[in-house]
């Protein structure tokens, strides 16, 4: 993939703080964005279909399991942009809107890697709940909601509310793909599962076994549709992926979630916060 000049480490202001690009160094073309001591995007300039973050390789096991093709779809949260990268490498022809409220950092990764060379990409500078309020309905066959701020996933996008619009956006046999962070017990993630299961008729955890039985800090990804998950296909390839996880839908999903109450918009909820020193 040809670059019009070299990225250069450092760091750089953005609309809301200050973001630091890092070089792989055992990678020439690889480079990850950090907020906040936060590690945000990693990519590969030469290879998209390299992920080196554990949940988007989770996150890209699912979409390998979807129907042959391109795709339309919805990122909510910029970043780098690592999942439409890989995306369009695997799926030529694919169509994405990626919906990112930090101008700086968009410009940033334009300037810096190469984001123009990602093919039927566009970017909205907004906030995600507006942004997907003016989306059409039955116009997206992935919705991938990755959106932080920090380590912790904003509460106005794990609400019912919310995830009701994610629904209409989706096309009935649309998948959705929910990046979440949560600690010891999972509450958040339960309460998360409980508002995505009261919305969508099928649902599935994926998650590495230690963060699962809580005894570590760590990434969640939830896949949700209005149609049937291939579940079976779902649980091979997270144990068999580069990253080793597990696959809970069902009566194991219903039992995780033991009654955990979904969240509603204006809930008071405590967000998870990762333990000191997890990023050092």
């Amino acid at each position: 993939m040809a670059r019009s000049r070299e990225p250069l480490p450092g760091r750089y202001p953005v609309t809301f703080g200050e973001v630091e690009l890092l070089r792989d160094l055992d990678r020439p073309d690889g480079w990850m964005l950090i907020r906040d001591g936060v590690p945000q995007s990693y990519v590969d300039l030469t290879d998209p279909t390299y992920l080196d973050f554990s949940y988007t390789q989770l996150m890209a096991g699912v979409i390998d399991c979807l129907p042959e093709g391109p795709l339309d779809v919805v990122h909510i949260g910029g970043g780098a942009c690592t999942i439409p990268r890989y995306i369009s490498a695997r799926r030529p022809g694919s169509r994405h809107i990626v919906v990112e409220p930090d101008a700086g950092l968009i410009q940033l990764v334009r300037d810096q890697l190469s984001l123009k060379s990602v093919p039927r990409l566009k970017v909205r500078v907004a906030d995600g709940r507006a942004a997907t309020a003016d989306l059409r309905d039955d116009s997206a066959d992935l919705f991938v909601l990755d959106a932080f701020t920090g380590a912790t996933m904003p509460i106005e996008l794990a609400t019912l509310q919310y995830m009701t619009e994610i629904a209409r956006v989706l096309r009935p046999s649309g998948t959705a793909l929910i990046n979440v962070a949560d600690g010891k017990g999972l509450p958040f993630v339960k309460r998360v599962i409980s508002t995505v299961s009261r919305v969508f008729p099928h649902a599935a955890l994926l998650a590495e076994p230690g963060i699962l039985r809580g005894r570590r800090f760590g990434n969640v990804v939830l896949v949700a549709s209005p149609g049937d998950l291939p579940i079976e296909t779902l649980t091979r390839k997270a144990a068999g992926g580069l990253t080793q996880a597990r696959c809970v839908a069902d009566e194991d999903l219903t039992r995780l979630v033991a009654g955990a109450a979904p969240i509603h918009d204006g809930d008071s909820v405590l967000a998870p916060v990762p333990p000191p020193g997890l990023f050092d």
